[in-house]
């Protein structure tokens, strides 16, 4: 008998459903803000379909109030979270945190949409995303199919940046641009992964902060990325023993960003030692919030105690706009 449009293959509570016939219903991040004028910042923001074509890739680019209209300001290309499954550049979370976060660097930001799991899993998400990487390169000389990125991007001072699982994405995106032979003509000044999530087949103490999600997150890398499900595969480990080193890591500076309160905090402290330890010649910094959960931020910008929220977006922005020979 033919499975019906109600039937559960399984359920991830509060997040996404998967049906028997392969409907997805996305429980978080479906809602969508159009681009446009920012009425409380002022940031203006385009979508641009077509990036990879015949698919559903886009990006949507952001632009702060200029003080001058051939101002050069460094680029942030922004890799949404999500756990791979969830949001899009247009969901309301990332859509209002983006405006706030160009106009507090004044920076251009490219916020990717990325084809998501279950329907495509990895690694069609980095797959997606490095093409994405790409397309902004193809306005390094000035001449790409994008007004904004010629005129106001400064391709001296790029930044990739990501939380959760699009601190992932950009970890593995960096580590291949590591490599000589990937072809990204495209230099990276530093990184910027924020919460990522990372794991691995050994539990680390923070993983006891949150069961329930704990549970959750060994049932996740097994369905985004069906075709290699180990919890030690590089993609999801980074300081897996036999993985690439991180010595290649293909970036001057690196900003990771950990949470008192999340079970993946341990994980992006692991990551930053290991880097450190690497040889990997750039350098690395840390910032952790005391008493707060998992991209906490994303929520925090809206709320009264706003705090921490701003003490985490000053200092991306500071990481953005420091001297680009450092």
């Amino acid at each position: 008998m033919a499975a019906t449009d109600n039937e559960i293959d399984y359920e991830f509570p509060s997040f996404m459903r998967v049906y028997k016939n392969g409907r997805v219903e996305r429980l978080m991040g479906a809602e969508s803000l159009p681009a446009g004028v920012d009425p409380q910042t002022g940031v203006t923001s385009k979508d641009v379909r077509d990036i990879v074509p015949g698919t559903e890739v886009y990006v949507r680019i952001y632009l702060p109030k200029l003080s001058s209209n051939t101002e050069k300001l460094p680029l942030v290309v922004y890799i949404h979270g999500g756990a791979f499954c969830l949001f899009s550049p247009s969901s309301a979370l990332f859509h209002n945190y983006l405006n706030a976060l160009v106009a507090e660097s004044q920076v251009v930001a490219v916020s990717v949409h990325y084809r998501r799991a279950p329907e495509h899993p990895l690694p069609t998400a980095y797959e997606d995303s490095w093409a994405a990487v790409q397309w902004v390169a193809s306005h390094r000389s000035g001449d790409g199919p994008e007004a904004i990125l010629n005129q106001h991007a400064d391709f001296r001072r790029v930044f990739l940046a990501g939380d959760s699982a699009g601190g992932n994405i950009v970890h593995n995106l960096t580590m291949r641009a590591g490599n000589a032979d990937a072809g990204l003509n495209l230099e990276i000044l530093g990184i910027a992964v924020v919460d990522p999530y990372f794991y691995g087949s050994d539990s680390v103490e923070s993983e006891s902060l949150d069961p329930v999600m704990k549970a959750i997150g060994e049932r996740l890398w097994p369905l985004v990325c069906p075709s290699s499900p180990d919890y030690d595969n590089p993609m999801i480990n980074p300081v897996a023993e036999g993985g690439p080193s991180l010595s290649g890591l293909g970036c001057r500076r690196v900003l990771v960003t950990v949470s008192e309160k999340d079970m993946l905090r341990d994980r992006g402290r692991v990551y930053f030692e290991a880097l450190r330890r690497s040889g990997w010649p750039g350098v690395a910094e840390k910032h952790e919030a005391e008493g707060e959960g998992h991209c906490f931020h994303l929520q925090e910008l809206n709320n009264e105690n706003i705090e921490k929220a701003e003490e985490r977006m000053r200092r991306m922005a500071d990481f953005f706009n420091r001297d680009s020979s450092t």
